[in-house]
């Protein structure tokens, strides 16, 4: 029995290796350079407790005196040193960074996935039913899309946020922020999901389904669905980067994540208002980290997209 587990686990490896995937990952240097930018990011917001030397977010452990500290320079008055500097309030600016890199990839994983979900359900009840349930959910999708995503967003922020109570806006805004940043990132998933259902679901297999009285939900759940991932998966990769940029640019706007939870954008904000008096590392690093971020991210689901395109193997 343990001959037969490890005749079989090296060929699993080795089919895995040499798949055209594989191949195309280890042949292409900038899609291995995002790989490593993404992973060493989302590492750092993962164990941000355990990485970063202070906590941005306890006000006990803040002291002003520490304030507009140089990165690299030992603080005049304290003589405490911080790698990249601090801002108004004498936080750490690489902690902040690791903390807000949490709320950036938080939301934007959450926004994608509730995009995702939704876009993917939509699309493929519109795919196979046909009729007036894809005309009603193609013309909804059509009329949002000539509007810009982040006035979308904001619209959708601005209702939810205007009918949660006043004493849980904080606690909710980034729930309310998710949900935002998903409802205008839903038809991209379900127009793509439409048009593979509308190919796959003339095929035999499908046909097949039905003559054996397979019920439309277990033939979209276990035969389309299958065979309609790939497309997904390289426009969840794209829309994550882009989800990203979203919640950075309603925080900048001020409709964002809350002060007591800022993420990248609040952090760029924050660090703008010092950019023409001197402080330039406040605005720096944390607009180079999100830069560097939804920049790999991006050229990581470009990548994707020409590996899982059968005519470019």
């Amino acid at each position: 029995m343990a001959d037969t587990r490890s005749d079989i686990r090296p060929t699993r490896l080795h089919r895995a290796w040499n798949s055209d995937i594989a191949w195309s990952f280890r042949h292409a240097p900038v899609a291995m350079v995002s790989t490593l930018v993404v992973v060493v990011l989302l590492l750092g917001a993962v164990l941000a407790p355990l990485i970063a030397p202070h906590d941005p977010f306890n006000p006990a452990t803040l002291n002003l005196m520490n304030g507009f500290t140089p990165p690299g320079v030992a603080n005049q008055f304290t003589g405490d040193f911080f790698v990249l500097g601090t801002d108004d309030q004498g936080r750490d600016v690489f902690s902040t960074i690791l903390y807000g890199m949490r709320i950036s990839l938080f939301v934007g994983f959450s926004a994608v996935l509730l995009a995702m979900v939704l876009g993917v359900t939509l699309g493929l009840l519109a795919g196979y039913a046909g009729g007036w349930t894809e005309t009603i959910i193609m013309r909804i999708a059509d009329v949002q899309l000539t509007f810009p995503a982040i006035l979308v967003a904001m619209l959708i922020f601005g209702i939810a946020k205007g009918i949660t109570p006043p004493e849980y806006r904080d606690q909710m805004a980034i729930w309310v922020l998710i949900l935002a940043i998903g409802l205008s990132d839903w038809v991209q998933f379900a127009r793509v999901v439409r048009g593979a259902t509308l190919v796959e679901k003339n095929k035999e297999y499908v046909q097949a389904a039905r003559l054996i009285g397979r019920t439309p939900f277990a033939i979209m759940l276990r035969h389309i669905l299958p065979n309609v991932l790939n497309p997904v998966l390289v426009i969840a990769t794209i829309s994550l980067a882009l989800a990203i940029i979203a919640e950075a640019t309603l925080s900048f706007l001020g409709v964002g994540a809350p002060p007591t939870k800022p993420s990248l954008g609040t952090l760029i904000r924050i660090g703008q208002e010092f950019m023409f008096s001197g402080e330039w590392w406040i605005l720096f690093f944390p607009a180079a980290t999100l830069l560097a971020l939804a920049l790999s991210i991006n050229l990581l689901g470009d990548w994707l997209r020409d590996a899982l395109n059968p005519r470019l193997r």
